[in-house]
């Protein structure tokens, strides 16, 4: 295959790229991206495929804000993209203002160009005439998500990738008012979308700007931590259980230690490497703490100090790992589940809302996304609460009617939902070292109270198949030959029913998603991820029969089973 062409081939693409360059304030970007465009003028096949996959699609703007690598073009992260979104956004709260001047808050994290970006954001929505207010520094992104309910504004953005890989960005945003704090969900995504695609037809040059934007006071982070201690409501010793603790390269540490000390727990033992923000994650290939690896730096830190606990932090803190010692690991440490530390953090939601009744029943709701395990409605059920199941995202977890308590079990929990809504894992980790110090006062650990979980509602097994593609067609292919083809049995189990959300499904609005209910009552979830190039397949079974022993041999047993037959099927 010839590896040349012309330059008349592609003149929309070469016209596209010169006029994107002509426009980006950015020297690294331009840098980046002169060269292709000379080379592609020159005859270059390889750099017309590049700019091919810069400028053929842009990153799709959705309920998720923006999310990619950092790079030239419409379909990377950059301050040209971000500039758009930042306008567009501007003109949509503009037209919703009811003639009072709109405001957002903006946050950002310690990722490559995320000061850039959210300074660029300030500038344009203040040029635009909304107020705009940038936090003092890298924060969390829950700190973000409690300004928007704390300052009262009307809208809020963090410019943050979570636990995306390194030279990822992303642009999440927040609705204030009705919304509660909250990310925005359909068809507000739609409407701020087409706004940013009115913006993309002009030059950015051209957008006003101003420096007139206000910076948030110290007093806004000292109300997060203060709201976020409350959540500890122990009145055991809350230094009984010691903990290692990982920020993973992030911006979690500073603020998750400060509200260690107001609470009172023991001093943690701190993965040094990890502590500071650092956007090169020199110490992890993958930020997240659920991939392999991620978390073997705390877990030799956790040996050698011979803590009770680990807590790690995803790079923005928005999400919670925990492990506890496992003697039969070589590591030393299991890293429980999402769903494990979900079920232990609703049993423990509902036994404090048992105790605040004044007089009859606990109330309000436990919520979970429908990838969650069951074990939550369990819990729900016993103690007379109500329950929710929502798509999944926080940001329909955190939008369920009477909430006091939500997760999904990619490792977000909302513990304090009167004063944030959206995922935190700085206030989760506070509401879990509460728990286990409560244990420790009767002699108990978290692994006893796993057991008395299992005991008490059942045992929940839960299983997830990622399956990562390069050419995203195949994802669609999968569900596609799922849906033409339901399969009648998954291994030796017959399937009872498919529900299909493509459409809608029980009050649940409509959604790439397949939910597969087999006979024994097992259940199998498909759908893609909304973040990465991934299918995700994620089941569940559980057994009340029995001793603990027997009712976890059962439902993992079940499990595994259904994990073979789905990797067959969707080979």
């Amino acid at each position: 295959m010839s590896t040349e062409t012309t330059p008349a081939d592609t003149p929309q693409l070469l016209a596209d790229a010169r006029a994107w360059l002509a426009q980006d304030p950015d020297p690294e970007t331009r840098a980046e991206l002169e060269p292709l465009v000379v080379a592609a003028e020159a005859g270059s096949a390889v750099a017309v495929d590049d700019l091919h996959s810069r400028f053929d699609t842009r990153l799709e703007f959705g309920t998720a804000g923006l999310r990619g690598e950092i790079a030239a073009g419409p379909n990377r992260m950059n301050r040209v993209l971000v500039a758009q979104a930042a306008a567009g956004f501007a003109r949509w709260l503009l037209e919703h203002a009811e003639g009072a001047q709109p405001s957002v808050v903006i946050g950002y994290d310690g990722r490559k160009n995320s000061d850039v970006f959210a300074r660029d954001t300030a500038e344009l929505m203040a040029g635009a005439g909304v107020r705009a207010v940038l936090l003092p520094r890298l924060l969390p992104t829950p700190v973000l998500a409690f300004a928007v309910r704390h300052l009262d504004v009307s809208a809020g953005v963090m410019v943050t990738a979570s636990h995306n890989p390194p030279n990822d960005n992303g642009y999440k945003v927040y609705l204030g008012g009705e919304n509660h704090g909250s990310q925005i969900v359909s068809p507000t995504d739609a409407e701020i979308a087409a706004h940013i695609l009115e913006v993309a037809k002009g030059d950015i040059g051209d957008l006003p700007r101003s420096e007139q934007f206000e910076i948030a006071s110290p007093d806004l982070e000292a109300a997060y931590m203060e709201a976020t201690a409350a959540v500890a409501t122990t009145s055991a010793p809350r230094d009984a259980v010691s903990f290692a603790y990982t920020a993973m390269h992030g911006v979690g540490w500073r603020t998750a230690e400060a509200v260690f000390e107001r609470v009172g727990f023991s001093r943690p033992v701190v993965v040094a490497a990890q502590r500071d923000p650092d956007p090169a994650f020199p110490t992890v290939s993958f930020p997240n703490p659920e991939e392999p690896g991620a978390m073997d730096l705390s877990y030799a830190t956790g040996r050698d100090a011979g803590v009770d606990l680990i807590i790690a932090n995803d790079p923005d803190a928005d999400r919670l790992a925990v492990a506890i010692p496992d003697p039969g690991s070589a590591d030393g440490f299991r890293r429980l589940s999402g769903n494990e530390v979900g079920a232990l953090l609703g049993w423990r939601a509902a036994e404090l809302a048992e105790r605040a009744a004044t007089e009859g029943a606990a109330f309000g709701a436990l919520a979970c996304s429908i990838v969650s395990s069951p074990a939550l409605a369990a819990v729900a059920a016993a103690y007379r609460l109500d329950f929710a199941d929502t798509l999944t995202g926080f940001k329909w977890v955190s939008r369920a009617p009477g909430l006091i308590y939500g997760y999904e079990e990619a490792l977000g929990y909302l513990v304090n939902p009167q004063t944030i809504r959206d995922k935190d894992g700085i206030s989760a980790a506070t509401a879990f070292l509460d728990l286990a110090n409560e244990l420790a006062a009767s002699g108990r650990t978290i692994a006893d109270h796993l057991e008395a979980f299992a005991e008490r509602f059942g045992y929940f097994a839960s299983d997830q198949i990622s399956l990562r593609v390069t050419d995203l067609s195949r994802i669609g292919e999968i569900m596609a030959a799922l849906r033409s083809t339901p399969p009648s049995s998954l291994g030796a189990v017959a399937v009872d029913h498919i529900d299909d959300l493509r459409d809608g499904f029980g009050g649940l609005p409509p959604s790439d998603v397949l939910r597969i209910v087999l006979a024994d009552g097992s259940r199998v979830m498909v759908r893609p991820s909304g973040t990465e190039p991934k299918l995700k397949i994620y089941i569940d079974a559980s057994s009340d029969q029995g001793s603990v022993t027997e009712r976890r041999a059962e439902a993992t047993s079940r499990v595994a089973a259904l994990a073979e037959a789905m990797r067959a099927l969707t080979a």
